[in-house]
Parts: structure tokens; sequence; C-alpha cells
């Protein structure tokens, strides 16, 4: 074993060499959505960069992927069941493919969830909330729980009519795996990521008039506010802090839950929380501090009506001081908002992209991916809207939702049944 440390990633890894690019989970290592890859075009050709290769029939659905050295992981259904797959970054073959569950045949079909990478381990949530531990080199189940048995584990309703399934990413820190069940008595739990045992659970129950009772849409996000280590999360009934050590439930947020669906992933910096979604809504910042007697305390900085920002699904990213991200109930529209005292800095623009965008951020660039399919390359500067590139998706014929990944010189979109992989290192042109 070996001690990789970088700047972005400080982990423990088995095995295999690893790259300090790797994508390791949801939205990259922090869940924020930002890659550590420089190096890249800062235009596309017209027609786009250069596709790579395709992965094909990886199963319907919404998950992204993630990636460890040669091996990229993604989830998808086919037929009646839900996969998980893993295919080679050098071509797009696929190495194996593991029944983890039942399809996905409700609203908006197909899977959720996108893979976590810890080791020579992968873990996966299906949609109806069976947490699935796999051997990253065969794919083997090495154990599973069912969270509905075992915790009760439900998700806010939609009014009451729709459920839109089980979509958090699971999050791996140090030996535990930590996932939301949303419910009262278990909001969130612990557990032994080589066994599935439980370490602790979080009871407490969670309050507010806004929102609804269970989970919500997000993933994880860890937090040191206040010398604390917190795992903080959007739940059904808003925003909480929870003691990592411990599973104490810290302090908790209501008024920027709704009773739809409470999606984007939170994002964090020293003692501030940003935090917004869309079903006419908005955004908070928080700052969190402690009192005397050690309990946490909630200070609003401010509040940021649907009107100003409000993001529906697709997230978005903190750099330099600016929060970039889509405004808009299935919009999308690029936006940039300076955190500290949310003044609106440029947007929202109108451009090609049609309804919601999945963002993240590399070297100096957003990449906005469109509803439509439509790929967009936008400068990351406060100071005016600056785009620089786009390409459309080929053969987008279902809701293009899957967040884009960055790693190590490429661009890896999740295309429903496909993966496609293209070349964006600025030594390519």
């Amino acid at each position: 074993m070996r001690i990789l440390l970088t700047t972005f990633l400080a982990c423990v890894f088995a095995g295999e060499n690893l790259t300090a690019q790797d994508w390791l989970r949801f939205r990259g290592q922090n869940g924020d959505g930002k890659s550590p890859a420089t190096g890249l075009m800062k235009n596309w050709p017209a027609k786009g960069p250069r596709l790579i290769w395709t992965a094909k029939n990886l199963g319907r659905g919404f998950s992204s992927v993630t990636i460890r050295g040669d091996m990229l992981f993604t989830i998808g259904d086919i037929d009646s069941k839900q996969y998980a797959f893993a295919i080679a970054v050098s071509d797009g073959k696929q190495i194996w493919k593991q029944e983890i569950g039942k399809a996905n045949t409700g609203d908006f079909p197909g899977s959720r969830s996108t893979p976590t990478v810890d080791g020579d381990r992968v873990y996966c949530l299906t949609t109806d909330a069976t947490l699935v531990c796999l051997k990253s080199k065969t794919g083997e189940v090495l154990w599973q729980k069912d969270l509905v048995k075992q915790y009760g584990a439900a998700m806010m309703l939609a009014k009451g009519k729709w459920e839109w399934k089980f979509s958090e990413s699971p999050l791996v820190d140090g030996e535990r795996v930590i996932v939301t069940p949303g419910v009262q008595g278990a909001v969130m739990v612990a557990l032994n990521k080589k066994t599935g045992d439980e370490i602790w659970r979080c009871k407490s129950s969670l309050v507010g008039a806004k929102g609804a009772d269970g989970a919500a849409y997000s993933s994880i996000v860890v937090s040191q506010a206040c010398g604390v280590k917190q795992y903080v999360q959007l739940v059904g009934r808003g925003l909480i802090g929870v003691e990592a050590k411990t599973g104490k439930l810290l302090w908790q947020y209501n008024k920027v839950a709704n009773d739809i669906a409470n999606i984007s992933n939170p994002v964090v910096t020293g003692d501030l929380v940003f935090v917004s979604t869309g079903y006419q809504t908005g955004s908070a910042l928080l700052e969190l501090s402690k009192s005397k007697n050690g309990k946490f305390k909630v200070n609003e900085k401010y509040f940021l009506r649907p009107n100003v920002f409000q993001n529906h699904h697709g997230g978005f990213v903190l750099h330099d001081g600016f929060i970039y991200g889509g405004q808009g109930h299935k919009k999308g529209l690029p936006m940039c908002i300076r955190l500290r005292d949310g003044k609106v800095m440029w947007g929202p623009i109108r451009n090609q992209g049609k309804n919601s965008a999945a963002v993240c951020f590399a070297d100096g660039h957003l990449y906005f991916r469109y509803q439509n399919g439509l790929m967009v390359l936008i400068e990351a500067s406060a100071s005016k809207y600056f785009q620089k590139s786009s390409f459309m998706i080929p053969d987008v014929r279902h809701p293009s939702w899957s967040h884009p990944v960055i790693c190590n010189g490429r661009l890896y979109l999740k295309e429903q049944q496909r993966v496609l992989c293209y070349e964006i290192s600025d030594k390519s042109k």
C-alpha cells in the first residue's frame, strides 16, 4: 500500500497505480464539480473535440461515471434489471456487467446514482435503496444492504404524487461509507465499508414547515466548519449537518426546502455553505458558528429569491469566490454570483442550450451540458460572460441530464445507453 497526497486528493488506496486526476465519486472527490485537470483546450473545433471512443449497451438512465486508473464505472437499466458496468478507459470495451437490483420503470425511467470507487471496491446505491459493494476488478458482490428493510429509508414525495427514486451517490470517508435513508431514527447512517456493519446512525427527527419528509436527490459533501468534521446534506426538510465522528445532528436549515425535489449538492468553504433548490424556492448562503456551550448556530447571510437564482438540477461550482451555475427552473441559464454578498456579476444568459444544465469546472472554464445535448464551454470569469465553444452530443434521444466528467485530458459524457469519450487536452490540437 502506498500513500498518494495531493491538494485535491488525500486518501489511502491499495493495489493499482492511481493518478491525481482520478474521478472517484459523483461530482469529483470533493463533490463540488471541480476537476484538477490542466492543459485543456481553450476552444473546441467547430464540430467539437475529437471523439476517441463510444461505449454502448450500458443501460438507460441518468447516472454519471467515475474513473479509477484504467477503469470507468457507471450504472444503467436493461430490461427489468439494474446493472453496474465497468469499461476500459483505453478503448471503451466492457470489462464486466453485474446485476445490482430491479430496473426503475417509473417517471423518467432508468438509473440515478453514480458509483463511488474506493481502492479495490465500488459502491452503488440502486434506485430502490440497496447499497451494494462490488469488487472493482470483477464486479463480484461482496456485500449489500437494503436500506428500506434495515432503516425504513424513504424518498421525499413530490406533493404525495411523484417519487423519482433514490439518487444519492455514496460517500466513502476513511473506513466508512455514508448514505442517507432520510427518515426519523435514521436520517443518515455510517457503515463499515468492508462489511456493511453499522457504525452509527443519526437518530434525530427533522423539523420545519417547508419541504417533505424523507431523503432528497443530493449527495453528501464534507465540511470542516468551526473545526468540526461534518457531513452536509440536502434532504426533504432542507439542509443538515451531521457530526462525522458520532452521527449527531449538529444543525438544520429548513427555508431552502421545497416539497417536490431538493436536488443540487451544496457547496462548502470554511464556515460557509451555499445551497440552492428549484421549484420556485431560491438560494442561501449560511455561516456556521458555535456558541459557548458548543451548539451550532446557523446565520443566514442572505437569501436569493427564485427570480434571482434557483438551481433546478445540474448543480453549480465555486471558483475564486464566485458561484457559477444554471439559473431558473428547467432553464439552466448561465449566471455568476459573488459568494460573499450574493451580488449578481452577470447573467442570466440565454444561449442555444435548452432546459436544465449539468455544470462542472476545469482549467479556468465551465462545462455546461444541456438537456437538449448541447455542450458549452464558458470562461470562468466574474467580469463578463464569455462563451468560447459549443457542440452537440450526437444522437440525443432522451433528456441529456448526466453530469459531465473531466479526467486526465478527456471529457466523458454518459448519454443514456452510451458513454462518449472526447480528447480535450491542449496537446491534441
